[in-house]
């Protein structure tokens, strides 16, 4: 059979073929510029993502589990993110101990063992030490004054800018206020009472401490009673009148000092996972902002609801021996805030360039509260007084 012969008997065979393809072609092409069209759509709307699917997240934190005020903020997160999202994105919250110990928490969620953490950003600072600016600076800005630099005075995105080699992006997660200075056995009466004394206080405040003659130790909350009973250390800080009363500190140290130069608006964080937060659609990435910033204030709500009835009850009740820290001592405990801090700033780069930031809107709005919060105050006190 000639050649021209197989070309005559299969040609409308070919012909078909060929149109077959141009259909599918079409058809796919058709297909790919309504799926276009849906997602420029959705880009407009802030509609992106699979409205179906169903996201689970494991959260960690450095608290025992549903420990007032603060091992109760990720729970708050977690129920409030599953209501917002009705049920698209849900998650888990595990506390010191049940995944991983308090202290490994940030590692836990910087290689993904788990989705998001809860804590304290000075417990990281072995690993980035200008976390410190994060949680508390001794003698810096209170509560308040550190949401206002968070949120208007670039410190969120200097929190981002060094969490983000280790894979991380924090976001503010609650406060406690002004705390208290913590626990002692002992009455502290000038600088020398402190020289010898162990005691439990992390952060920049260790550094300071020690500074003036103690010893700072590290241990996370839920050792604090055993280690106050034992006499592992000598005093503690831990927070402020709510949470040292649900820990029972009261059983075990008989002075309780004030006021708390070491955090004076103490700062906790929600920690995410890199991939976890971006494998969220928009909207639901949105979701986790607002509520991280949602339960950030619910916290500090909460401590200036709870923590005056707490405080008599230890008094009243319990005994307590309240005291307020001699003026000598605070002023040899600023002083050395002073120099560990220009220390920190010496030795770290990035600690050196967030201290620009801090320092500016630190002294803008210390000199604005002067006349307006810290003014009120006294002259509120001044009229009570004059009432009696």
């Amino acid at each position: 059979m000639t050649s021209s012969t197989l070309n005559g008997r299969y040609a409308p065979l070919i012909i078909l073929a060929l149109l077959a393809a141009l259909v599918i072609v079409l058809a796919l092409w058709a297909t790919d510029r309504a799926s276009t069209a849906d997602d420029m759509q959705a880009v407009s709307t802030g509609q992106v993502g699979d409205k179906s699917r169903q996201y689970h997240w494991k959260i960690v934190t450095t608290w025992p589990k549903n420990f007032p005020g603060l091992g109760t903020a990720a729970e708050n997160f977690a129920e409030m993110i599953a209501e917002m999202s009705d049920g698209r994105l849900t998650a888990r919250v595990y506390g010191a101990g049940e995944i991983v110990p308090a202290f490994e928490v940030f590692d836990a969620v910087s290689q993904g063992v788990a989705d998001a953490g809860h804590g304290a950003a000075y417990y990281w600072k072995g690993k980035i030490p200008s976390s410190v600016f994060f949680t508390a600076v001794p003698f810096g800005m209170t509560a308040q004054e550190m949401n206002g630099w968070f949120a208007h005075g670039g410190g969120l995105e200097l929190w981002r800018e060094a969490y983000a080699p280790s894979n991380l992006i924090p976001m503010a997660g609650g406060s406690t206020g002004v705390q208290m200075a913590g626990w002692f056995n002992k009455e502290i009466n000038s600088v020398e009472d402190l020289k010898g004394l162990k005691m439990r206080i992390p952060g920049l405040a260790g550094e300071v401490f020690t500074a003036v003659g103690g010893t700072s130790v590290r241990i996370p909350g839920g050792e604090l009673y055993t280690s106050l009973q034992t006499g592992v250390v000598d005093a503690a800080e831990w927070v402020g009148p709510y949470n040292d009363l649900a820990l029972g500190l009261y059983q075990v140290a008989e002075y309780y000092y004030y006021p708390g130069w070491h955090e004076p608006g103490a700062m906790l964080e929600f920690i995410v996972n890199k991939q976890s937060f971006e494998a969220l659609p928009p909207d639901l990435q949105a979701m986790v902002t607002i509520t991280s910033r949602a339960a950030n204030q619910m916290m500090l709500d909460e401590y200036t609801a709870r923590n005056n009835a707490a405080l008599r009850q230890l008094v009243d009740e319990h005994g307590v021996k309240l005291r307020r820290l001699p003026d000598d001592v605070l002023l040899a405990l600023s002083r050395a805030s002073e120099q560990a801090m220009q220390d920190l700033v010496a030795r770290d780069p990035m600690a050196a360039k967030i201290y620009v930031s801090f320092k500016e809107f630190y002294d803008g709005v210390r000199a604005y509260h002067h006349i307006s919060e810290q003014a009120y105050i006294n002259a509120r006190d001044l009229a009570f007084e004059d009432g009696e």
